[in-house]
């Protein structure tokens, strides 16, 4: 159903506007009252974060798609805006999260106004509206150009909150490096868009939609396009930038950028392939699901090995982003194949494990803000007992890592087992390489999972748990309730999301009939009690009735132990006979890791380095004995650097080109211009 202008889109300029309020409110705040205008920047943040949450879910669960023109610059560039179910569902997924900073971010941001390095807060205020609105518009574009011009501003307002720290090295250089690939994806896309514009004869997604691609054109298409989204979603070996820019930006900022701007990525993705393309390839699906697995495999492997806590959620948000690219890469290779519901099932699995990425860790970098907010450490063997000074944000914490590591009754788990569903229908394909090869994923898959659910009980141990580490951390306390509250609805919203699959998948219905004219209604065929992908033959899942049992033998479990038990006596834990414990006894986060940096050895460059000092005595004896371990990634060693030398190499051996001679340089001047009058004429 198509519509002109109408209430969805009235909403979105409502939520632009007070993205656009936010902005100014926090410039404003340079000069008068800045503790009221800081607090006002988040209120308009929270109206624009509810109003595309609004005209998000308007055209989703209305099944609608309105459209508006602007004459806007050149009078034959008009801008194209279109709101439709699949960026109706991006709308509500980042708004979801400003929603959710909104709350958290007026208490956690006063932080970088005080100390000695203090930072001025109306910069982080503008940068974070412009980081928004590049997002939301991105969204709503039905044209290249408008579509660009926003992709650029998401970029370069997203270099501005890396580097807002710039007083440290690491955020100066994590910001160049966010920004050098940010431009190189940028020039990609380009390049797709070129493709199909050339194709279609205009820039208008319309036009493009309607081109006769052949498969060779269409595969450049899709080729451009995915190298250039999926350098801004993080898959490898493209994702050198992500484990650097996500650690040293705000904390607020680290959630919108893992929860929502990699998700620009996928978004872009999905618009070219299965809108603007349209004609989906099995061996385009093959490249996206091997991509994806490695992704998956080596995300959480790096993850594994990381002490700073931001550091490790970074490197799951590429271990997320190769699970969905999984869950596209078995859709394409079943639509490609001619087996369009299947193909729909591992498009739905995708989808519906990014919005359930962008709620989990969102919650979890938020809850690694909080920590950092009480303690300034963001180094896991620094913390330490956390959950008696910090209860409730260890609770919320808990609750991302149970969802993350994809345990029911979370969303995390769902979106997986939609996708272990789509892998298992291997055997309706008649290619032997991809029946071959689709186990084979489902099986990394599976070891991803086992891998996750270990990193988070190494993040959650060593973290809340044992004894503090410092004082500091000794002494830490629970932060605001706005803090909470924004932590408190990503936290319900992954239990929502886990317990009620069959109304979010219901709800999604209108996006695959927009993509690839087909829907899933075997999947809420038995009722909201029963998620049936396939058909309750094959597989069902009932997350209420899990739900359900998990609180009867928690229930059940304590009640028997509280009547039947005899009452406890406490004493000392036993030491082993070396005295009391204290918190050097304690497992630290590399010694946690070190099974499977052993059995993973060669997927990292390892440096591992024991210093031992000793007396001067006729015997010497040891007297302390310090071990460091250093993991590389062989993606930087192998290929980056050899770049960056080439580039190097070559900028010194044109150097000779800056004689400093007025007549050297009108030369070259000529020369170039007689070079181009012969190209043109």
């Amino acid at each position: 159903m198509s519509a002109t202008i109408g209430a969805p889109l009235l909403l979105t300029y409502a939520a632009l506007v007070c993205t656009l309020l936010s902005g100014a409110v926090s410039l404003l705040a340079v000069r008068r009252h800045p503790g009221f205008l800081h607090f006002g920047s988040f209120l308009f943040l929270f109206f624009s974060g509810a109003g595309s949450i609004g005209a998000g879910g308007w055209v989703l669960l209305a099944n609608r798609t309105v459209t508006d023109r602007f004459q806007l610059g050149l009078p034959w560039l008009d801008w194209h805006l279109r709101i439709d179910p699949l960026s109706g569902f991006f709308l509500v997924l980042l708004g979801t999260l400003v929603v959710a900073i909104s709350l958290y971010g007026p208490s956690y941001t006063r932080e970088f106004g005080r100390g000695a390095a203090a930072q001025p807060l109306p910069p982080l205020g503008v940068f974070t509206a412009l980081f928004i609105l590049g997002m939301q518009m991105m969204l709503v574009a039905d044209d290249a150009l408008v579509f660009m011009i926003f992709w650029e501003m998401m970029s370069l307002s997203g270099y501005f909150l890396v580097v807002y720290q710039h007083q440290h090295a690491a955020n100066r250089h994590a910001a160049f490096l966010y920004l050098l690939l940010a431009h190189v994806g940028a020039l990609v896309i380009l390049l797709s868009f070129g493709v199909l514009a050339a194709f279609g004869g205009g820039l208008a997604f319309d036009l493009m939609r309607a081109a006769k691609l052949s498969p060779l054109w269409a595969t450049i298409a899709f080729a451009c396009a995915f190298a250039g989204f999926g350098t801004k979603a993080g898959m490898v070996p493209l994702h050198v930038w992500l484990p650097d820019a996500h650690p040293v930006a705000p904390s607020h900022i680290s959630a919108l950028m893992s929860g929502a701007m990699i998700k620009m990525g996928i978004y872009g993705i999905v618009r070219v392939s299965y809108d603007l393309i349209g004609s989906v390839r099995w061996e385009w699906g093959l490249v996206v699901l091997i991509i994806g697995t490695a992704s998956s495999l080596l995300g959480v492997l790096y993850a594994l090995m990381q002490h700073d806590l931001k550091r490790l959620l970074a490197y799951h948000s590429i271990e997320n982003i190769g699970i969905i690219l999984m869950g596209l890469g078995l859709s394409m290779i079943f639509i490609g194949s001619g087996h369009k519901m299947l193909g729909t099932l591992g498009l739905v699995a995708a989808l519906y494990h990014t919005i359930n990425h962008a709620l989990f860790k969102g919650l979890l970098f938020l809850g690694a803000g909080a920590v950092l907010y009480r303690t300034h450490a963001r180094d896991l063997d620094q913390m330490g007992g956390l959950i008696h000074r910090m209860p409730i944000t260890a609770f919320l914490f808990l609750v991302g890592c149970v969802a993350i590591s994809a345990l029911p009754p979370f969303n995390g788990f769902v979106s997986e087992w939609l996708t272990f569903q789509t892998a298992l229908q291997a055997p309706a394909l008649t290619d032997g390489l991809l029946r071959t090869m689709i186990p084979i994923a489902a099986a990394m898959l599976a070891l991803t999972g086992a891998l996750a659910a270990a990193c988070f009980v190494k993040a959650f141990g060593i973290a809340f748990l044992g004894k503090p580490r410092t004082r500091r951390v000794g002494r830490a306390r629970e932060v605001p309730v706005g803090m909470l509250a924004g932590m408190g609805l990503l936290a319900l919203l992954c239990l929502l999301l886990g317990v009620f699959p069959t109304t979010m998948i219901e709800a999604m219905a209108p996006i695959t009939q927009l993509l690839v004219r087909d829907a899933l209604p075997s999947a809420t065929a038995q009722g909201w009690l029963w998620l049936t992908p396939i058909s309750p033959q094959v597989a069902s899942y009932s997350a209420p009735f899990v739900l359900v049992a998990i609180i009867l033998v928690f229930g059940v479990g304590r009640l028997i132990l509280k009547r039947g038990a005899a009452p406890a006596r406490r004493s000392d834990a036993w030491d082993c006979g070396f005295g009391h414990l204290t918190q050097r006894m304690q497992y630290t986060s590399t010694a946690f890791s070190q099974p499977i940096r052993r059995v993973f050895r060669g997927v990292w460059k390892v440096e591992e380095h024991v210093e031992t000092l000793a007396d001067a005595g006729s015997i010497p004896r040891v007297t302390s004995l310090h071990y460091s371990v250093h993991t590389h990634d062989w993606a930087w060693l192998r290929c980056y650097l050899p770049i960056g030398r080439l580039v190097l190499a070559a900028a010194n051996r044109i150097g000779f080109i800056q004689t400093g001679n007025i007549h050297t340089y009108l030369k070259f001047s000529f020369v170039t211009l007689l070079v181009f009058l012969w190209i043109v004429s």
